[in-house]
């Protein structure tokens, strides 16, 4: 069974309901153990269990431990944010697409994400509609937008809406619009509110919370979803590997091999911990200067600078789970950084 997978979960809930112990065998042992059966580095079902029954006999697996109440729905949390956002990205991609035939000046003024340009088109459809009804659409955007939308803008996008170059909308296609417009909102609507879920489920857990202090309500509920909590790692190095972020390297003889990311486990925890890095370098100057040395050193490799703030930051955060306040002083030499 995939162990990702979810096909195995009533069996091991019976199994551990009926007193029946339950072990977990690595994947990837069995993937590497498959040449010691019979020479021969394929895998079959067969095989596979042979393999995974010598491996637990080895001692080489681990006794399965079902998940709490408050991990599983962390779980379910964080999996309906995920399909929201993927939702929400189809909706952008397919509207940047329409746009792009009916309304192409559009997403040069206002971005496909703008609430603003998501009603307009929400209630008006296309852009002769729009400009049909200029002072109407004007006054809608002056309510959606507030002051967060400037006059001049609003006037552009009009007057875009009025000499558009785009191909003239038939009625299905403006209906077509208007719907993707709708299913935007909503779905941006209803990220907002699972992001609210989050926050308050973050609060009732002091680990998660002193985390959410430093990377965010939404990055620190992805972490502990997807590995657990840091307390349940023994040390910084065990928390790191848990997310992918060690080192592996493949050299033998003179033969030197370049160091890389195991990735092993959540891609979700790794991208949202490279975002929480993004984040750090732009509001922390001591992560900053240290990234930027670091750019600089390595002759403008700036992902790498990137993957070794999130490797800092992903020890700083075993640390900061257990309470202690985060410093980024303690993570880089200073007085190497020439700050003033």
């Amino acid at each position: 069974m995939e162990p990702t997978g979810t096909y195995g979960d009533s069996l091991r809930h019976q199994l551990i309901e009926r007193g029946v112990p339950v072990y977990r065998v690595s994947p990837k042992g069995v993937h590497d153990a498959a040449e010691l059966y019979d020479g021969v580095p394929s895998l079959h079902d067969a095989k596979a269990a042979w393999l995974i029954g010598a491996l637990h006999w080895q001692g080489l697996s681990q006794l399965w431990q079902p998940l709490s109440s408050a991990r599983r729905e962390q779980q379910a949390l964080v999996n309906l944010l995920g399909y929201l956002k993927a939702r929400q990205q189809r909706c952008t991609n397919r509207m940047e697409a329409q746009l792009s035939r009916h309304w192409p000046e559009a997403p040069l003024l206002l971005k496909l994400e703008s609430t603003s340009l998501m009603t307009l088109i929400a209630t008006y459809g296309d852009p002769v509609s729009i400009a049909a009804n200029e002072e109407q659409a004007r006054e809608l955007l002056h309510r959606t937008g507030k002051s967060f939308l400037a006059q001049d803008k609003i006037e552009q996008l009009l007057d875009s809406a009025r000499d558009t170059l785009g191909v003239p909308c038939l009625e299905a296609e403006r209906l077509l619009l208007q719907r993707l417009a709708q299913d935007q909102l909503q779905t941006h609507a209803q990220i907002l509110e699972q992001e609210r879920r989050i926050r308050a489920q973050v609060k009732q857990d002091a680990p998660t919370r002193n985390q959410a202090e430093v990377i965010g309500a939404t990055s620190s509920a992805v972490l502990n979803a997807n590995v657990g909590s840091a307390l349940d790692y023994d040390n910084p190095a065990s928390y790191l590997k848990s997310l992918g972020m060690n080192l592996k390297e493949r050299s033998s003889g003179k033969l030197k091999g370049y160091l890389a990311l195991t990735k092993r486990g959540s891609s979700m925890a790794r991208r949202y911990l490279y975002f929480a890095a993004l984040r750090l370098i732009r509001d922390d100057p001591i992560v900053r200067a240290w990234y930027r040395r670091k750019v600089e050193r390595d002759g403008g490799l700036k992902l790498k600078a990137i993957v070794a703030v999130m490797r800092k930051l992903c020890k700083a955060l075993w640390h900061v789970a257990r309470g202690k306040p985060f410093d980024a002083e303690r993570l880089f030499d200073v007085k190497r950084l020439d700050l003033a």
